[in-house]
């Protein structure tokens, strides 16, 4: 049998050499800049000229918990202050599946098409187990995140209050100092990230859903003495329908709350983010309530009196932080813990015991 020469598809062949973009020298360099502490002088001149990197690199600085980033984070925070506190800010919560992604996107280009800057701070909830998040608001609101004029920035809800990431408060501020007019805070929307976001917010937003058998069932009295509006989203289709029925009990509960402080009596609307429609019309009530309330002093004296608030939860946070990351109180709290899991001691004694450990 003759010899023939072997030919086949699957023969390797020489490929074009990656050594002049991929080798180490290169890519250190790269690392190196990326690790390199930005001035902060220079970091907030860019963040007042509206540069989205150093926004996005200055939140990045106050959400980080290395205790080596508090002080230039802290700077960062006061020297944008005097530039922040411009800006209207929306709070928006409801269940998992209202379509809070779907509505917050076409709120933000609604806003965007009438000349306003749009920053979304949408918390994603984090693993209780793998303390991981998605953070997947980016690819949900794939048009607005190519909108010039808007911000989206995606943070992990992590431990923090109601799940609310720890440095939203602070994220607000860079986002106003940048230039963004309007900050939509989107909640985890699990029970009790409301009241953190209520405490940050100037308008709260409940967004709900008809036909899901909560129409009754899902007036909370605490979610709705919050509620300066409530939106039944999915307005739409064969769902109009309920959607409308909805509208007439939610409106008939309102007004079984006493008056609100802010003088306001809270209105039910209509929309569907997916067709876009009902959405001016929320941003007109909106409107229409920061108007009242700047009328009746209660939009300032509401802000001075977050502030407060959240001064109170920082000494909060820091205490606890502090006091968990002694030396002396790991130790002998991994003791207690074993001694509760054995049965000989109660969570009341052993707190005791590891508190009088700090005195």
């Amino acid at each position: 049998m003759s010899k023939k020469s072997k030919s086949s598809a699957l023969q390797e062949t020489d490929g074009v050499s990656q050594f002049d973009i991929t080798n180490a020298s290169s890519i250190k360099n790269i690392q190196d800049k990326r690790r390199a502490k930005l001035d902060t002088k220079v970091l907030v001149a860019e963040i007042l000229k509206g540069n989205i990197t150093a926004l996005s690199r200055a939140i990045t600085l106050v959400e980080s918990s290395n205790p080596k980033h508090l002080k230039q984070a802290n700077d960062v925070i006061k020297q944008c202050l005097p530039h922040a506190n411009k800006s209207i800010r929306v709070g928006i919560t409801g269940v998992p599946g209202v379509g809070k992604s779907t509505f917050i996107e076409a709120f933000g280009l609604h806003l965007t098409s009438i000349g306003k800057k749009v920053a979304v701070l949408a918390v994603d909830p984090s693993s209780s187990l793998s303390k991981g998040s998605i953070l997947g608001d980016k690819t949900r609101m794939e048009d607005l995140v190519k909108d010039d004029n808007a911000f989206i920035r995606p943070s992990p809800s992590g431990t923090s209050l109601g799940g609310v990431a720890r440095k939203t408060r602070e994220s607000i501020i860079l986002c106003e100092a940048a230039g963004f007019d309007t900050i939509v805070i989107e909640t985890v929307g699990v029970g009790q990230s409301e009241t953190a976001v209520h405490s940050m917010v100037d308008f709260f937003l409940l967004l709900k859903i008809a036909g899901a058998g909560d129409e009754l069932q899902g007036i909370k009295r605490g979610i709705i003495e919050m509620a300066d509006a409530i939106a039944i989203n999915k307005a739409d289709g064969e769902n109009l329908k309920a959607a409308k029925l909805a509208k007439v009990e939610f409106n008939r509960a309102l007004h079984l709350y006493p008056q609100k402080e802010s003088e306001w009596q809270p209105k039910v609307s209509l929309c569907s983010a997916l067709h876009r429609e009902g959405i001016d019309d929320l941003w007109l009530h909106i409107s229409e309530y920061i108007k009242h309330t700047k009328a009746n002093t209660y939009f300032q004296n509401n802000r001075t009196n977050q502030n407060k608030f959240w001064l109170l939860q920082t000494i909060e946070d820091r205490l606890k932080s502090d006091f968990f990351n002694q030396s002396k109180i790991k130790e002998a709290l991994k003791i207690q813990l074993q001694l509760i899991e054995e049965g000989k001691t109660t969570p009341f004694v052993a707190a005791e015991h590891l508190l009088n450990l700090n005195d």
